[in-house]
C-alpha cells in the first residue's frame, strides 16, 4: 500500500468532475501509455532473452487460457492476419513451447496447446504482470478497481464488447 503522501500526490491532479476536458483526456491517454510501458517491461526482458516479442507473449497467453484453441479462433482473438500469426507461431512450435495437432473432426484444422515448457514460460511472463496488477488493485481499493474495469470494458468497440467480455469473464481459467 502506498504511503498517504503518495496517494495525495496521485490525487493532486485537479478536479475530477472535469474529466471530459481535453486536458483530462490527454492525461488519461498519457497515463495509459506509461502504465502499458510498465505493464510490459518485465515480460519484455524475459521475451528478449529468447528473441521473442510481445506478439509471442499475446499468442502464448491466449493459447494458455484456451487450450485446444484452433488457429482460426486465435486469429479472431488477436485480430491479425494468418501470415502474421504464422511468423509468431512457427518459432513457438519449433522451440517446443506450443503443440499444434490436427483437429479430430476436421484434420485440416490445427489445434494449439502449450507444452509443459510453454506453460512454465507463459507463467513466468504473466506472473510479473499479475503481481503489478495486484499491487495496484490493492492500493487503489475495490471501488477504483471496479471503475478501472468499467473504463476498460467501455473502451472496447460496442459491437464486439459483449463477445469480448464473455470471452474474458466466462472462459475457464486454464492457468490456475
Amino acid at each position: 500500500m502506498p504511503d498517504p503522501s503518495t496517494l495525495r500526490a496521485l490525487r493532486r491532479h485537479g478536479d475530477d468532475r472535469l474529466f471530459l476536458t481535453g486536458r483530462k483526456l490527454r492525461e488519461g491517454a498519457e497515463l495509459m501509455f506509461f502504465a502499458y510501458r510498465a505493464f510490459t517491461s518485465d515480460p519484455d526482458r524475459i521475451l528478449d532473452e529468447k528473441g521473442y516479442g510481445r506478439a509471442h507473449h499475446r499468442t502464448l497467453h491466449f493459447i494458455g487460457r484456451r487450450p485446444g484453441i484452433s488457429v482460426a479462433g486465435l486469429l479472431d482473438i488477436l485480430g491479425i492476419t494468418k501470415q502474421s500469426l504464422a511468423r509468431v507461431l512457427k518459432p513457438l512450435v519449433e522451440d517446443g513451447l506450443v503443440d499444434s495437432v490436427p483437429g479430430q473432426k476436421d484434420r485440416r484444422q490445427r489445434l494449439l496447446t502449450l507444452t509443459e515448457e510453454g506453460r512454465a514460460f507463459e507463467g513466468a511472463l504473466s506472473e510479473a504482470q499479475r503481481e503489478r496488477l495486484s499491487r495496484a488493485f490493492r492500493a487503489a481499493g475495490p471501488e477504483a478497481v471496479a471503475g478501472f474495469r468499467d473504463v476498460m470494458a467501455l473502451m472496447i468497440d460496442e459491437d464486439a464488447r459483449d463477445d469480448i467480455l464473455s470471452m474474458v469473464y466466462d472462459a475457464p481459467d486454464a492457468a490456475e
